[in-house]
């Protein structure tokens, strides 16, 4: 059966659109396992370092499977997390200003890498309530231009999208930053009035005062603002 006008406009932007997320995946598990190479090479140069100055303190990376691995920082882990998923910039987010995405919008579709920050002894205990941040998110398309939104403080984003490919080195900035991050902020005690009350199951199931939430500077929350504007 012959496909009718409008059907065969469907099927030309399904084959397009999917050839365009297929080559975005595959850029993106390209870089996810560049980055996972490059952690390697930190822990081992951290480690060679830091053995001739404080042998007590090292970094331990892991590979947790095709699409999440962690380095262990002192007491932080940071947590490289790539979704399996493509994604496009919602409408109201201001790439869409940029004259790359006007020129051609199938350049919006792009692969995403997060990066978290959790502490060492939330996983080390088990302690499932604990909290932990979003500190950046890598963005990479079908051209492998990255595009990176991330903490104030890291100063580090790469926000001109359709300027700047993916390299070795830039992973290597980005990985360096975030750990530098994680350092800088330290576990704050929370507020009494925000504990001075247990329930029952925190106390006697869990058996441990150590496992009631913990998470750093407590109450902290990503917004918007912190999303800084100035380019990599």
């Amino acid at each position: 059966m012959t496909a009718t006008k409008e059907e065969s406009k469907i099927i030309e932007a399904l084959s397009l659109k999917s050839g365009v997320k297929q080559l975005v995946y595959a850029n993106t598990i390209a870089a996810f396992n560049t980055l996972k190479e490059i952690l390697v090479n930190i822990t081992n140069d951290f480690n060679d370092q830091l053995s001739n100055t404080n042998e007590r303190v090292s970094l331990e990376f892991s590979d947790k499977g095709v699409f999440v691995a962690q380095i262990r920082v002192a007491g932080d882990i940071l947590i490289f997390s790539m979704h399996s998923n493509i994604f496009e910039f919602d409408r109201e987010n201001k790439v869409w200003e940029s004259p790359y995405l006007k020129e051609d919008p199938l350049n919006s579709y792009c692969g995403i890498i997060n990066i978290y920050n959790f502490l060492d002894d939330s996983f080390r205990y088990q302690r499932l309530d604990d909290l932990g941040y979003l500190i950046a998110r890598i963005f990479i398309n079908r051209n492998n231009h990255i595009f990176v939104e991330g903490k104030r403080q890291t100063g580090y984003l790469y926000k001109t999208f359709g300027k700047t490919k993916i390299t070795k080195s830039i992973l290597r900035k980005i990985i360096s930053r975030a750990m530098g991050y994680a350092l800088a902020f330290d576990l704050l005690v929370p507020p009494y009035e925000n504990v001075k009350i247990a329930t029952v199951h925190q106390l006697s199931e869990k058996m441990n005062i150590s496992q009631l939430k913990t998470g750093k500077r407590l109450g902290f929350q990503f917004n918007s603002d912190d999303i800084s504007e100035d380019g990599g």
